[in-house]
């Protein structure tokens, strides 16, 4: 019974995921025709500034949620329960307002001082609003990730990302002709009334579902003050994670003007734009599967970790880190071979295209990085994610002050190979260490990677030869390349349905 859960949870995240990200990719598309380069640019500095504030306002929350209700489940009661998510409600709430009075009342300061751009201002005093509604979904969602139902999560982003294209849509072209500073305010009101809705539609559900955990019979309360159990898991991820993307923000601001610096001139913001606002996302589409599958395991782990199932926690975290090698192999193989094609047939843009090619060699690396940092957050690893994180954020932006002016772009692509082998090694190392998981460098990684090359770097010659047209060319290349990819795999032993099946069966 719990195996048919798993995956049919694991199924709707990544049904979901794929969705949302689709719908992101294209709904990028249509604000980049609408706003343009220089619109994208100024809207991921704001954007910046966004992740900043909201992630101050439940980016440790949902994980201390989901761990500390899991436990429960296994051994606690509904009071227990009940208990653990209204400590954290509040406590998001007054970190939230806190977040909220700080970025509203210094939205001119940020943008003047901060930004260097005075057209934020409206956008930035915008977004505070959603910072409430923020913080409450986030503890929400971890509430039912705890309790393995996927669903009403899903759908509740599914309804969030409807409202806010839907709003954007309507307001859009009529704030646009007040100039960018107008239309990034819009699509800041849109955000928070979109978290609005998903909060009222998540609370709803949580009504009618806390009534039926009458079954537990386990211990009447929690045998750890509460609020200390959620800062002991939530505070250092929370931290790490808001001082990262402090550095990340500040990263944000510094490499526009270096780039600008390096004889981008105007052009600057618009570069900007296309690697964080266009390139990035289609790199991290395909990894929808692998996210999802992470965040259903922080729950199991966490309980396989309770009630010292080590062998449980092991093979999981080898079959993830196999799994997630083995898809990531995949599609940079894709990026690297068809990333121009891509780019034009979505944005148009050959530029973007160049992007997807430069940085596809580094997928596998940021696929990895993701899954093991959310991996290691479910065996209480928080701390050593969080000095990670920081040493990261601090290299980053040494090298962004230090080389960026001189180097322009090429610099910057050079950054980001340098700080995801870095992470990765970083991540990778700690999760086999904690884990005691054993790697099989050859199978999960070196034949993957050869596989990928061998098969997609004639294949992509001899499509070329042909003329075909870049979505012919795209559909080609996968519908050839995916089938002979996983035969050789399956050849060579990387990769079998009892990979996946012996985790399920556990």
């Amino acid at each position: 019974m719990k195996k048919v859960v798993f995956l049919k949870n694991a199924a709707i995240l990544t049904a979901t995921s794929i969705i949302l990200r689709l719908v992101g990719i294209l709904f990028k598309v249509w604000l980049a025709s609408a706003v343009g380069a220089e619109g994208i640019g100024l809207y991921q500095l704001i954007f910046s500034v966004y992740m900043l504030v909201s992630t101050f306002a439940s980016a440790g929350i949902v994980t201390a949620v989901t761990r500390l209700i899991a436990d429960e489940l296994a051994l606690g009661s509904k009071c227990g329960i009940q208990k653990i998510l209204n400590r954290s409600i509040w406590l998001t709430l007054i970190i939230a307002f806190i977040s909220m009075s700080i970025t509203y009342f210094g939205a001119d300061f940020i943008s003047i001082n901060l930004l260097a751009e005075k057209r934020a201002i409206p956008a930035i005093k915008m977004l505070s609003f959603a910072l409430p509604f923020i913080g409450i979904v986030s503890v929400l969602r971890g509430y039912f990730i705890a309790r393995r139902k996927a669903a009403p999560s899903a759908f509740s982003q599914l309804l969030e990302q409807a409202a806010r294209i839907i709003i954007i849509v309507l307001m859009l072209k009529k704030y646009l002709s007040y100039g960018l500073s107008a239309a990034c305010a819009a699509v800041l009101f849109a955000d928070a009334a979109a978290h609005a809705i998903s909060l009222l539609f998540l609370w709803i559900l949580y009504i009618k579902d806390i009534g039926k955990l009458k079954f537990l019979k386990g211990r009447k309360s929690p045998p750890f003050s509460v609020l200390r159990a959620v800062l002991h898991i939530g505070a250092p991820i929370t931290a790490g994670r808001y001082l990262n993307t402090a550095l990340r923000t500040a990263e944000n601001l510094l490499v526009p003007r270096g780039l600008e610096k390096s004889g981008a001139g105007k052009a600057a913001l618009s570069q900007f734009g296309m690697i964080k606002g266009m390139a990035l996302p289609v790199l991290f589409f395909p990894s929808s599967l692998l996210s999802s599958l992470s965040t259903m395991l922080i729950p199991e782990i966490s309980e396989a970790k309770a009630l010292n199932k080590d062998n449980l926690v092991k093979l999981a975290t080898g079959r993830i880190i196999q799994l997630t090698s083995i898809i990531a192999f995949l599609f940079s193989g894709v990026f690297l071979t068809a990333g121009k094609q891509i780019g034009t047939l979505i944005y148009g843009s050959d530029d973007v295209g160049f992007l997807l090619c430069a940085l596809s060699p580094i997928v596998p690396l940021m696929y990895l990085d993701s899954v093991c940092d959310g991996i290691l957050k479910g065996l209480d690893q928080q701390k050593f994610c969080f000095k990670n994180s920081i040493l990261d954020s601090v290299l980053r932006i040494l090298l962004v002050i230090s080389f960026l002016p001189k180097t322009g772009m090429s610099g910057f692509l050079g950054i980001m190979y340098i700080s995801n082998i870095l992470t990765c090694l970083l991540n990778v190392g700690r999760l086999i260490k904690v884990s005691k998981t054993k790697i099989n460098v050859v199978l999960w990684f070196f034949i993957p990677f050869s596989t990928a090359l061998c098969i997609m770097l004639p294949l992509s010659k001899i499509l070329m030869l042909l003329n075909f047209s870049e979505l012919v060319y795209i559909i080609l290349l996968c519908i050839i390349s995916f089938p002979l990819y996983f035969l050789v795999l399956f050849f060579f032993k990387s990769f079998s349905k009892d990979d996946i099946l012996d985790v399920l069966r556990k």
